[in-house]
């Protein structure tokens, strides 16, 4: 259910903080439904414990999950589909802009390529 890229320069809590919010957000998960637990992840997907509590920490932080301790950890119910579709879309568009920048590109340029990808009706030479 949840993919990891080991050979990406995202690091592993973000991946599957970015995961989870995911497999909410296209209904896979729903409201209440229960996480593995933290060391059930982590043996899972082959990562540290402690990689898998942040990930839950900040799940939990941005309301996305709830915890009861002795319990685990569950779905939140009180962020849309929607939300949480627009928050991924603009995590990812922070990485892309970060790897552009990264490269050498200015604001300018990219606001550009924007301007020229509403132009073109969704489309970017």
């Amino acid at each position: 259910m949840f993919s990891l890229n080991f050979e990406s320069h995202v690091p592993i809590y973000e991946q599957l903080y970015n995961n989870v919010v995911k497999l909410i957000a296209i209904g896979v998960l729903k409201a209440d439904d229960r996480l593995p637990t933290v060391r059930a992840m982590a043996k899972e997907l082959g990562v540290n414990p402690n990689t898998v509590a942040k990930s839950y920490q900040m799940l939990e932080r941005d309301g996305v999950i709830y915890s009861f301790i002795g319990k685990g950890s569950f779905v939140s119910g009180s962020r849309s589909s929607d939300d949480l579709k627009l928050a991924a879309a603009r995590k990812e568009l922070a990485a892309a802009v970060d790897k552009t920048v990264e490269l050498g590109m200015t604001m300018d340029d990219i606001i550009e390529i924007i301007k020229d990808y509403f132009k073109e009706g969704g489309s970017i030479k």
